[in-house]
């Protein structure tokens, strides 16, 4: 069995916290969502979207360090 290379094994333990992290948000984001909504509606969509762009965002910025390597 092949061990994993040191860059190879914290890219898998920040892969895996990346998906706790957002997958967590992403399992709230509909209770969270409607509780603003009871606030404001354009809270709601808001936070919402914010939420969704972060996870883009967080693609973009790793796409520009391997740019940069």
């Amino acid at each position: 069995m092949k061990t994993l290379d040191p860059r190879d094994r914290s890219a898998a333990i920040a892969a895996a916290v990346f998906l706790v992290i957002f997958g967590a948000g992403f399992m709230f984001l509909p209770r969270a969502m409607l509780y603003l909504g009871t606030i404001s509606p354009y809270l709601a969509a808001a936070v919402g979207t914010l939420f969704v762009l972060a996870f883009f965002f967080v693609f973009w910025l790793r796409a520009r360090y391997q740019r940069r390597r």
